[in-house]
Parts: C-alpha cells; sequence; structure tokens
C-alpha cells in the first residue's frame, strides 16, 4: 500500500503543478485550426502512440475535428521502417498528407525527442517539417519536455514527481489533458454518451 498512497499523492501533485496558461493556450489553437478548417495530426511512439489513437478519435467525434495518426496505419509505418528506417516513420507520412500552416503536429510523448541521445528521431524529424510549413506544434510531454518542448508553440510538460514515474505519470496525464481539451465548451461539438443521458 506504501507505493499506492506514494502514486497517488504524485497524482494530486502533478494536478496542482499543471501549467494551466499553457492549457488555454492550447485550447485558442486547437480553437483557431478548427475555424479554418485546419487538421491536427497526432505523433507518438509507444504507450503515446496508443494515446494518438485514442485522442484522434476523441477529437474527430467529440471535437468535430479532421484528425489523423500515422500510427493508425500498421501497414504503412512498418513498410517505411523496413525501406527506409525508424526516423522517417512521420515526416514524409506528413508531407504526403499535405500537412499546411492551417494545419496542428500534437506530439504526446514521455521525453519529446533528444538528437544527441539518439531518442525519438521520429518525432524531431517530423516536428522540423512542421516548422518549415508553417504548422502549428503542440505537445504533452514528460521529463524536461526534450527537443518538443523547445520548438512547440505550446506544450505542456508533466512535471517528474519521482525518477522512477516519470512514464507512468506522462502517459497517464496525456489522456487527462487532451480529454479536458477536447471537452471545453469552445472545442466540443457532441456530448459524450454517458454525459448526455438525462
Amino acid at each position: 500500500m506504501e507505493y499506492a498512497r506514494r502514486y497517488f499523492k504524485e497524482v494530486r501533485a502533478i494536478a496542482e503543478q499543471i501549467d494551466l496558461a499553457v492549457i488555454e493556450k492550447m485550447v485558442a489553437q486547437i480553437e483557431a485550426a478548427k475555424a479554418a478548417h485546419g487538421r491536427m495530426f497526432f505523433l507518438g511512439v509507444g504507450g503515446s502512440a496508443a494515446n494518438c489513437t485514442h485522442a484522434v478519435n476523441d477529437f474527430r467525434k467529440i471535437g468535430g475535428m479532421e484528425c489523423y495518426s500515422p500510427v493508425d496505419n500498421v501497414a504503412e509505418i512498418t513498410a517505411r521502417t523496413n525501406d527506409e528506417g525508424w526516423h522517417t516513420v512521420f515526416a514524409p507520412w506528413l508531407k504526403c498528407s499535405h500537412l499546411s500552416s492551417r494545419d496542428i503536429v500534437f506530439i504526446l510523448s514521455v521525453g519529446g525527442g533528444n538528437r544527441e541521445k539518439n531518442i525519438s528521431v521520429n518525432l524531431i524529424e517530423a516536428l522540423d517539417f512542421a516548422k518549415s510549413v508553417g504548422a502549428t506544434v503542440l505537445g504533452i510531454i514528460g521529463r524536461d519536455g526534450g527537443y518538443t518542448a523547445s520548438i512547440a508553440d505550446a506544450c505542456v510538460i508533466i512535471p517528474t514527481q519521482s525518477p522512477d514515474t516519470v512514464t507512468p505519470h506522462a502517459e497517464a496525464w496525456q489522456a487527462v489533458v487532451w480529454h479536458m481539451l477536447v471537452t471545453d465548451p469552445r472545442i466540443m461539438s457532441m456530448s459524450n454518451k454517458w454525459e448526455a443521458q438525462v
């Protein structure tokens, strides 16, 4: 029970430390992209990739916004990995999708990418491409935010509580934050089923 007590104490601490000014900036940027008929592209690897799939569903269904993630196409992502290398799986996909300045690239990641340490270079290349076409970059990241935090237009960094809980908190709070964003009345187009029940 000691670990569970500490874990949920950390959850409470994170809730108090989230930067609401950054959240507000994200809401405004998503609202603007939606009004301009822009799209959102969610990128992540590992557990964050699974979160991307869920976020795409929510922003399409609840937010009424055109959204995609390359991780939803296993055939293409594995073909690109096999033929050109893992570092190429996202940037060429965004290029093929005609990413533009009306669009948002939304990164979900624990570390945010680090070129020097060869970590999540696929995200870094995608971010560089996004910036080259003027797309907005948003992120929900753990640790210090890495490369994503250094170039994002708005990036929520999940505050580290303990060195052994960085990943679970970062990936869990990705879901907490995007659920808050998509249910903000300025973004939400359709109520969730259970909230609509009376």
